[in-house]
């Protein structure tokens, strides 16, 4: 069987021919950016066929490949919740209910919106509570992918997290959304071709040749508990499942980076579809990790949960393949977190920074600053110790308490700036006084109601008692969208 150290000079060498490819990339990528605009979101010009695929696989890094799989294989497939149940339902209702108001609004950042609909208070106080949002959400992906180079290479967690947090910061300031973009179709094509490569390897090594054997043997030994998707036995197990999945499915809607995809593409016919799609092909394809993590327990018991599926990479492919299968999760990893760097820098540039500087600092040198700031803040939250999963948990969660309710309310029920105001300070404050004492669900009572959904309820009550405010007309707004259809139509 080979091991880690035995492929580690040929995956070495393979990351460093990787790397330096997504450098000349990235480099390529500069010729197309002469404004601010294509620096952020791609000059607006992106089709279906880009704007899925970088939808798909911004999400599909560290997340679902490493963390949840991880996760599974500890304990069970009630971890899924989050990711990819979740964030695989997160995608398609972006596409069904933000996708096409938000693209005709021509923003360059969510908090752009917050700032027409509410005023500059409020754009300045969703900018603070979105920015450390993602500072988990980048760290997640800093610290899965250090495992990897401590599995194979023996790399230290803390060095491995500074080259990791160091590389994701060098390819982001060079290309910017173009660079993202044009790598991600093709990291994900190596992915599916990855994962369902590794999945009939494993399910044949589970059923002595036959793929529908090892099917079979999968299921019949797995415990029944490890298999149960949705907990049924006990209230507070089912509060918790709640609770990720609701995390998952809504506390992205506001993001950065899921607006930052929306606002590329060159129509909001395009953004609609390739948030639909996109949603429902990560389904399909998180599913596999799932079913993997799941396998790796029976296939080799007792290793360590840390980097589950390129430990089983090395154990059941051959070289030529464990080696291409690791170079691509790497690769996939990678892409989130350029991804995830470039989105709250922008939303410090734009909304925080270009206010307050003016014209005495070019747009572009603010906004590469601001990716240098927030790929350094995410690395010292990598160091405060959390795992992988439990900094991706709290990342969707602070999205859901601060800034869903008035997204969706600014789209749909338009409130005051008071009103909105007071839902991002009452939800975020209610949230953080439960995670200060520890409570797990709302006031930390038996009750069927887990503690982020707790405190959105409590956000939205707060914005629905608020004196009402009128939605300028044709601004984006769903009840302008009739009157945009046909020429919809016509761009994509």
């Amino acid at each position: 069987m080979t091991t880690p150290q035995t492929l580690a000079p040929i995956i070495g060498t393979t990351i460093v021919l990787y790397v330096a490819l997504m450098i000349v990339i990235a480099g390529r990528s500069r010729r197309r950016i002469a404004s601010v605009e294509d620096y952020v979101v791609a000059g607006r010009r992106l089709p279906f066929w880009l704007v899925m695929p970088t939808l798909l696989a911004t999400w599909f890094g560290a997340g679902t490949m490493l963390a949840v799989s991880d996760e599974v294989r500890a304990r069970g497939l009630g971890a899924a919740a989050l990711d990819p149940i979740g964030a695989g339902v997160c995608l398609i209702l972006a596409g069904l209910l933000i996708a096409a108001p938000l693209w005709r609004m021509r923003l360059l950042t969510v908090p752009d919106f917050f700032a027409r609909r509410f005023g500059r208070p409020a754009e300045i106080l969703a900018s603070v509570l979105m920015v450390p949002a993602y500072f988990g959400w980048i760290a997640a992906q800093y610290v899965a992918l250090a495992g990897i180079l401590q599995l194979f290479f023996g790399i230290d967690m803390v060095w491995g997290t500074a080259l990791v947090a160091a590389f994701g910061a060098l390819y982001t300031l060079m290309g910017g959304m173009w660079a993202v973009t044009l790598t991600d179709a093709v990291q994900l094509s190596l992915v599916v071709v990855g994962l369902v490569v590794m999945l009939v390897v494993v399910l044949m090594g589970l059923g002595d040749g036959s793929v529908s054997d090892g099917w079979s043997e999968l299921f019949a030994s797995t415990p029944a508990e490890r298999q149960r998707l949705i907990p049924t036995e006990s209230l507070g197990e089912l509060a918790g499942w709640i609770g990720l999945f609701c995390a998952g499915a809504l506390g992205n809607l506001p993001g950065q980076d899921l607006g930052q995809r929306i606002f590329a593409a060159r129509s909001a016919g395009v953004a609609r579809a390739a948030c639909v799609v996109a949603g429902l092909l990560y389904l399909s394809l998180g599913a596999i990790p799932v079913l993997l993590a799941l396998a790796a327990d029976l296939l080799i018991p007792g290793a360590h949960e840390q980097a589950t599926l390129p430990l089983l990479a090395t154990a059941f492919l051959t070289p030529p393949l464990a080696v291409l299968f690791v170079v691509t999760v790497i690769s996939v990893v990678l892409s989130t977190i350029d991804s995830a760097i470039l989105s709250p820098a922008t939303v410090v540039a734009q909304n925080l920074l270009r206010p307050t500087v003016g014209d005495r600092v070019d747009l572009l040198r603010l906004n590469r600053l601001a990716v240098l700031g927030v790929a350094a803040s995410s690395l010292a939250v990598a160091y405060a110790g959390e795992s992988a999963f439990s900094l991706l948990e709290s990342s969707y969660e602070l999205g859901l308490v601060s800034l869903l309710v008035p997204l969706l309310g600014g789209l749909y029920l338009p409130r005051s700036q008071a009103a909105a105001l007071a839902s991002m300070i009452v939800g975020t404050g209610t949230w953080l006084l439960h995670m200060g004492l520890g409570w797990e669900t709302l006031l930390a009572v038996d009750a069927p109601l887990p503690m982020g959904l707790g405190c959105a309820a409590i956000a939205a009550t707060v914005y629905l008692l608020g004196p009402r405010a009128t939605s300028p007309s044709g601004d984006g707004s769903p009840a302008s969208e009739d009157r945009s259809d046909s020429a919809d139509a016509q761009r994509s």
